[in-house]
């Protein structure tokens, strides 16, 4: 299965995506970072993909995913992040040995998953799209120099939903992510 960076992004950003709580979604919009409810000391993963965090978040109705956060990083720093990522789950093909990749997942703040990209209904598509986790000093670069802009775009994703659930096509209505090449 192929691997693929789909996002929407321009010149200097790219968009990733979040699903949290009325809390943490609130307060994030408000002063366009991550205030003091999101916890510094976790995990926490961004999704370029639109239709994946859709999956992920239910298209927003699972719990404490009720509120969906677009969030525009630079490209810079995004590229770091993929270019220093330790896959989350070894694999026999990665051209180290289970003892070195232990190692490497052992001092690094930065996870890649690659997972079955969905359709607008979760089906699983034949790509997969990376998701990117970070944690301790990265997380903590992400929320106070990484970040250029935070929309909550709850409503739009609601819209979303309902148009769908009413068997409207929705494509057209989706953001226009483009295969992104890390530089």
């Amino acid at each position: 299965m192929d691997k693929e960076i789909r996002a929407l992004y321009d010149e200097n950003t790219i968009r990733v995506y979040q699903a949290y709580n009325k809390i943490i979604a609130n307060e994030a919009a408000e002063i366009g970072t991550f205030g003091k409810s999101f916890k510094l000391n976790r995990m926490t993963w961004i999704k370029p993909s639109f239709l994946w965090m859709m999956y992920r978040s239910g298209w927003g109705t699972k719990e404490n995913q009720e509120r969906i956060l677009a969030i525009d990083i630079e490209r810079e720093f995004f590229d770091h992040i993929v270019r220093n990522a330790i896959i989350s789950k070894y694999e026999s093909d990665i051209g180290i040995s289970y003892r070195e990749w232990k190692e490497q997942i052992k001092n690094s703040d930065i996870r890649c998953q690659w997972d079955p990209e969905r359709d607008i209904y979760g089906k699983a598509l034949s790509y997969r799209s990376i998701q990117l986790g970070l944690k301790g000093k990265a997380v903590k670069e992400y929320v106070d120099e990484w970040i250029t802009d935070i929309t909550d775009i709850t409503e739009y994703v609601q819209e979303l939903r309902g148009k769908k659930e009413k068997g409207i096509d929705i494509s057209l209505f989706l953001p226009k992510e483009q295969t992104y090449i890390v530089h």
